[in-house]
């Protein structure tokens, strides 16, 4: 039998413990009314980042695979074949910020796994500000949602969540009360039900910033690990902890981001896009766990 692929919305339908066996969780046993879990896989390694800070192909590469695994309890070809088909026409949606950009190695590796998985190499297109005019996207059936993690001046971090504001012809719409409508963006014609796996990229997160657009090395750091995960919304709340813990580390005190990134809690109780509970969110970390702040 061929085993369907896992949508994000198997993750926040009721009853999707059925529908991705392995993938959502009811609770303990006799708890059938319990609310369903999204898993997401923390993988970390120390020596993923080289000395001037830029991450090795093979050893990301591993990282993505591993994650995978974890995710769909299946090798990761097989995890792969979960996500896409080859009938697919796959966009992976990157994140050109020229500070702290979506790794290019990130960028083949995922490449290279829908080739694999039998995507036809002209119906594979990688893209960021350039979505709503890419041939590829415009006549796409999947997304795979892949960015850095940092601190932002108008939605409190820049997320999994916020990634596809640019497939909006006026993103400013959606910058109100700290970008708190983002998650509608996921409902537009072009984009719902299609985002099938979100990559969250944890190498070098950024967890302080002022003003539009800063950047500062010195509110960066090595932390080595990507988020994997198909809800968008326990991806991006997973990544929030850990920037608000090493803020209270770094600080000393307890310091909330600002604005405070309640796009994520929303995306979710608004928009249906998945969950921000922690207890509802099955955290598996893989690798190098030292200071790992979650």
């Amino acid at each position: 039998m061929t085993k369907r692929k896992i949508t994000r919305g198997d993750f926040v339908a009721a009853g999707a413990g059925a529908a991705a066996a392995g993938l959502v969780g009811v609770g303990g046993a006799g708890a059938i009314d319990a609310a369903p879990t999204s898993r997401v896989v923390l993988t970390r390694r120390r020596e993923v980042l080289g000395s001037a800070g830029q991450p090795d192909p093979e050893i990301l590469h591993e990282m993505l695979n591993e994650a995978m695994v974890a995710l769909f309890e299946e090798p990761s070809d097989a995890a792969w074949r979960r996500v896409v088909s080859p009938s697919d026409v796959v966009g992976i949606k990157s994140n050109v910020w020229k500070y702290l950009p979506t790794p290019p190695a990130l960028e083949d590796a995922i490449r290279s796994e829908l080739l694999r998985a039998g995507v036809k190499p002209e119906n594979l297109a990688v893209d960021d500000r350039g979505v709503r005019t890419n041939p590829v996207f415009k006549r796409a059936t999947a997304i795979i949602n892949t960015r850095p993690l940092r601190t932002h001046d108008w939605s409190g971090l820049g997320t999994s969540i916020k990634n596809l504001i640019m497939f909006v012809p006026r993103p400013q719409d959606y910058h109100g009360d700290a970008c708190a409508s983002l998650g509608a963006i996921w409902h537009l014609p072009q984009l719902e039900g299609k985002v099938r796996l979100n990559v969250l990229v944890m190498l070098t997160p950024q967890f302080h910033s002022t003003g539009p657009h800063s950047f500062s090395p010195e509110h960066v750091w090595p932390y080595g690990g990507l988020i994997v995960g198909v809800d968008p919304v326990a991806v991006d709340a997973t990544g929030a902890r850990i920037i608000e813990a090493k803020r209270k580390l770094y600080f000393g005190d307890n310091r909330p981001i600002s604005p405070p990134p309640h796009h994520i809690k929303i995306a979710g109780e608004r928009y249906g896009l998945g969950t921000s509970d922690p207890d509802r969110i099955d955290l598996v970390r893989l690798g190098w766990m030292d200071e790992g702040l979650i």
